[in-house]
């Protein structure tokens, strides 16, 4: 009982109001607002991607490649935060051996199975099928394997056969955009459904959680193909990279304006709940919520990408204003994340009490755990990059004396 004291003693001194004791401690933590961030920029990705093969952007090919893998790398790793907040991460088997319809927890391991083999992992494979077959043809030791497993032994690049997979590419990019809708919509409808807390509790929110995903995952592709192309000490594609930003813009506009609609409908209800709520952004959720979140995370990147439309710069400075814009877009989306996630349990339900979060650093949710499953999709991707290879063909390396396949330009 004295252990339990010490603590929670930290805690006690800073919670305010008449609070129940099951609410001094929060139930989910960093690590589940790791979660949905890292889903939204998986759906993000992808549909950038999407705008390619099915709206036919042309401007938007040098990033295409880059974008599947962007949003693979990201999946193979969101599930994890889930998986290392569970008290027994062995048991998610249950969720396929038992599957329970009628819990939205539970039906997300079929979205993301379907998602991951059905969706992403089968576009990826058509797209990249002639130029493994080629590859393999042209490689030496392990790699050559390596690409004719990956390829599936496949050895048909004929006329008839690219035709298939040029077809095959568009029906699943097209059956894939629900599908990614899906993926982060209903990561918004488990807070949503959540009735008894008044800060989750609205229909706009999975609307809110998918366009905010398509934001951030618009951004990080962005930032990595500048990224990327500094590092190889290639041009960027300008008219590329003010595409992205472009469509960034749009996105992040439709954002804002479904979370001020929110924000405008919870202050014109005003419900029994709205004046807790109030005093909870007035202060304890004031930094990260107005400040990080609104301040620098939406106004401030909304205005410097707006500047770039309206004012014609140079491409050192609108490469620098898509740079700043893109860094303060994925804080402001992490910062909603976190407001959402940790803001919504800081309130007691008898709207008397507040709570803190107390976040501690080498523990199985603490930051040191956040920090590595933030970075570990950067290290999976830069495989995929080794394996895959995102840009033209005759960037790569030749690895003998016999032709590589064509480029993507050609």
């Amino acid at each position: 009982m004295e252990e339990i004291v010490n603590h929670l003693q930290p805690l006690l001194d800073k919670i305010t109001g008449y609070i129940y004791p099951n609410e001094i401690e929060l139930h989910w933590g960093l690590l589940v607002v790791i979660y949905p961030y890292l889903t939204g920029l998986v759906a993000g990705a992808f549909i950038l991607a999407s705008l390619v093969k099915v709206f036919n952007v042309k401007a938007l090919q040098p990033t295409y490649r880059m974008s599947l893998l962007t949003a693979l790398a990201f999946l193979l790793i969101a599930p994890l935060p889930l998986l290392a907040h569970l008290g027994h991460p062995e048991r998610s088997l249950e969720i396929f051996l038992t599957p329970n319809t009628s819990s939205a927890m539970a039906m997300f391991g079929f979205v993301y199975a379907w998602y991951l083999m059905a969706v992403l992992l089968l576009e990826i494979w058509f797209d990249y099928r002639k130029d493994m077959i080629l590859w393999a043809r042209r490689d030496r030791g392990p790699m050559k394997w390596l690409r004719k497993l990956i390829s599936l032994f496949s050895s048909d690049i004929s006329e008839r056969a690219l035709k298939f997979d040029q077809k095959a590419l568009k029906l699943i990019t097209i059956v894939g955009i629900p599908s990614a809708f899906l993926l982060h919509g209903y990561v918004g409808f488990i807070f949503g459904s959540v009735k008894a807390n008044p800060w989750w509790s609205t229909p706009l929110m999975p609307v809110v959680f998918l366009f905010s995903a398509i934001v951030s995952g618009i951004a990080m592709v962005m930032l990595i193909y500048m990224a990327v192309s500094w590092l190889r000490g290639k041009k960027i594609d300008m008219p590329c990279l003010d595409t992205i930003a472009r469509y960034l813009l749009y996105a992040f506009i439709i954002d804002f304006s479904l979370e001020m609609l929110d924000l405008i409908h919870r202050m014109y209800e005003a419900d029994e709940s709205f004046k807790s709520l109030d005093f909870m952004v007035k202060t304890r959720l004031f930094n990260s919520q107005i400040l990080v979140q609104i301040i620098f995370g939406t106004l401030l990147p909304l205005g410097v990408l707006a500047l770039t439309q309206v004012v014609r710069l140079t491409e050192r400075a609108r490469k620098n204003a898509y740079a700043i814009a893109g860094v303060l877009t994925l804080i402001g989306i992490f910062a909603m994340r976190w407001n959402v996630v940790i803001g919504g349990q800081l309130f007691s339900k008898s709207f008397l009490g507040y709570t803190v979060y107390k976040m501690d650093f080498a523990t199985r949710e603490g930051m040191l755990a956040a920090i590595i499953l933030m970075v570990l999709p950067f290290f999976i991707l830069w495989g995929l990059i080794r394996i895959l290879p995102p840009w033209g063909e005759e960037e790569v390396e030749p690895a003998s004396t016999e032709p590589g396949p064509p480029s993507l330009s050609s």
